[in-house]
């Protein structure tokens, strides 16, 4: 994790699916994620041609990487699958890539739209990029937190 104290610049985070992704993004200076989109993509290629222009407009100083783990914290078939994404954008992009544990994102993600009175038709279209928020919020917050301690 970056030094909180110095950090800044743009940060995308990615809820990373073999058919969707959910992406967030936030600044580390002011620690706020917000929900951007949800790109769908089964292939490695297409996955990169969405990405690109992302990564262009908004000119992330850092990615963020939902790492999901079963209940007991150990990896599991996804697992393997988010670390090799995350090498790819690390490679791909010459940024820095954070792996942030990501249980129980989409399932509070799934209750803060239910929350909103959105249907479930409505959530799915949206669950991932707030699935992202989240691990990006989770990001945000451990950072800022270690500069009280």
């Amino acid at each position: 994790m970056p030094d909180p104290a110095t950090a800044t610049g743009t940060v995308l985070a990615f809820d990373f699916g073999l058919r969707r992704i959910g992406i967030a993004l936030g600044e580390h200076l002011l620690g706020q994620a917000r929900a951007l989109t949800v790109l769908h993509a089964s292939g490695q290629a297409e996955r990169f041609r969405q990405i690109d222009p992302l990564i262009g407009e908004w000119q992330p100083q850092r990615l963020v990487v939902g790492l999901p783990r079963a209940l007991d914290g150990s990896d599991h078939d996804m697992t393997r699958h988010c670390r090799r994404f995350a090498e790819q954008l690390a490679i791909r992009y010459r940024l820095p890539v954070q792996l942030v544990d990501e249980r129980f994102s989409s399932a509070e993600a799934d209750a803060r739209l239910a929350a909103d009175g959105l249907d479930w038709r409505t959530r799915k279209q949206q669950l991932d990029a707030v699935a992202a928020q989240i691990i990006l919020q989770d990001y945000f917050d451990a950072a800022h937190a270690s500069l009280a301690s």
